[in-house]
């Protein structure tokens, strides 16, 4: 009976630290989020600038782009709180982002190699394929929980 007593407060300092860990990961990503819009509305005058026509475009769409992954990073963390397990479709729609961030700019700036937009593709695809996976998954684990649910009434 003591092991069992010692197993459970282990596993409540373990949740206390994970949780602490978390929400100091979601409070930095916050904050770069927000320094990230800050900066993003001062770099809009260099927009201005007549610099031809995609100017500091590239840029700012880059970053923009660097914000929604941040986003979809910070969607899988608050999950966390909300189920205690990390969500595979919130990562792997960063990682869709990001891929799709790396191929806008290397076509952007017409310095992506053709084995490296095949690669890179070929990397979405997967990614996609997984993403329909882990939601077909999570569907499944759902309806198996709601019919254990009915069963117990």
């Amino acid at each position: 009976m003591e092991t069992i007593a010692v197993y459970s407060h282990l596993r409540d300092v373990f949740n206390k630290v994970i949780n602490f860990a978390f929400a100091a990961v979601i409070v930095m990503i916050i904050i770069a989020i927000l320094i990230g819009v800050a900066q993003l509305v001062l770099s809009v005058t260099g927009l201005l600038e007549f610099k031809g026509i995609s100017g500091h475009y590239i840029d700012f769409i880059s970053d923009i782009l660097t914000i929604y992954v941040l986003v979809e990073l910070s969607r899988s963390l608050i999950e966390y709180f909300h189920s205690h397990r990390l969500r595979l479709t919130f990562i792997l729609d960063a990682a869709i982002i990001f891929i799709i961030r790396e191929l806008l700019i290397g076509l952007f700036k017409h310095n992506i190699e053709p084995e490296m937009l095949f690669a890179l593709s070929g990397f979405l695809f997967v990614l996609g394929a997984l993403r329909i996976a882990s939601i077909l998954v999570y569907l499944k684990e759902k309806e198996l929980n709601d019919l254990v649910c009915e069963t117990e009434k």
